[in-house]
């Protein structure tokens, strides 16, 4: 576990970070107090990640879908 601030962390980063705390959770080679720990770090570290690909999906949303919420670039199917 490092001491990165969770919010300073590029997506690939929070996820290996992720599964490393996962990891370890799942071990259970770990103390109460250090497990708690790691569970609100691995928290944050899921936020992180779900952040990241809500934001990706908005730019790929922005670059797909025209002003009326319509796909670019399809050609239209007939009966809609």
């Amino acid at each position: 576990m490092t001491d990165t601030l969770v919010d300073q962390m590029t997506f690939e980063q929070a996820m290996k970070e992720l599964e490393a705390v996962v990891g370890q959770l799942e071990r259970g080679d770990v103390a109460l107090d250090q497990s708690i720990a790691l569970y609100e770090r691995g928290a944050a570290l899921k936020k992180r990640c779900e952040d990241e690909l809500k934001r990706a999906e908005e730019k790929v949303a922005a670059i797909t879908l025209d002003a009326n919420g319509q796909p670019t670039g399809t050609t239209p199917v007939e009966g809609q």
